[in-house]
């Protein structure tokens, strides 16, 4: 697959992560179209790239095979979808006012796990119908979890959860879709400079960039994109979690 021949969906698209894949794949001439909950600057960044925008709830079934079919429609096909759509509330399991609530505990499950296997499966429903290439490939998908995964903090347990449930999708979606052409693939950001950390204050992130071994620095989104973007046509890469976080081990 190349890039200006992709037809791409990315959910979160509307900010961060989603946003600089958005604008690198529709620079590299690939269709876009953005998902998002975030009406107005969605439709924004959709018309600043040529793309198209489709207000999205994650979680909803409806709503996101609405949005699908209007992708569809813009861009006469779906061949990858970039799952980037994420909270990132912070609980100890037992605070000052009592247990971790069981109310954030689920809506982080809901909104990073639920629904990125949402978007995924109906991505994939869309795809396994696109006349295959050469090698059969008919489709990517690339879902976002993240070092806490592996590395979960303090306060972090509905977070990690909930990517480590997205690290644990990738090998068995990817081994279902085989049969279809259609490749799963998981990237795993570090400390990237995005909104939700962008209202910390310029000492906590001077503090959480010195942490990162090489280079000492927040991840840029748009080193994001360009690796989704390498994803997308590097046709052997399948089954797998890649990390990109300089290296970071968090303790």
């Amino acid at each position: 697959m190349e890039l200006a021949n992709t037809a791409a969906v990315i959910t979160g698209g509307a900010s961060g992560l989603g946003e600089a894949t958005a604008r690198f794949f529709a620079s590299q001439g690939a269709a876009v179209t953005l998902l998002d909950r975030d009406a107005e600057r969605g439709t924004e960044i959709a018309r600043d790239i040529g793309g198209s925008f489709a207000q999205t709830d994650v979680t909803d079934e409806a709503s996101v095979s609405a949005a699908l079919a209007k992708a569809k429609e813009a861009m006469g096909r779906v061949t990858a979808a970039v799952n980037c759509a994420g909270i990132a509330d912070a609980a100890k399991t037992i605070g000052r006012d009592g247990p971790h609530p069981i109310d954030l505990f689920q809506r982080t499950i809901d909104i990073n796990l639920v629904g990125t296997f949402n978007v995924a499966r109906l991505a994939a429903d869309i795809m396994q119908h696109n006349a295959p290439e050469p090698d059969g490939a008919r489709g990517v998908i690339i879902n976002t979890a993240s070092i806490a995964a592996f590395d979960g903090q303090k306060g972090q347990t509905a977070y990690a959860a909930s990517k480590g449930g997205v690290v644990g999708l990738c090998l068995p979606m990817a081994r279902d879709l085989a049969r279809s052409g259609i490749r799963v693939m998981t990237i795993a950001p570090g400390i990237f400079m995005t909104p939700m950390l962008a209202g910390l204050g310029e000492d906590i992130q001077a503090q959480l960039a010195a942490d990162v071994p090489c280079p000492p620095r927040l991840g840029d989104p748009a080193e994001y994109a360009r690796l989704a973007g390498f994803i997308v046509t590097a046709g052997y890469l399948n089954g797998e979690v890649i990390r990109i976080d300089g290296a970071l081990r968090m303790r």
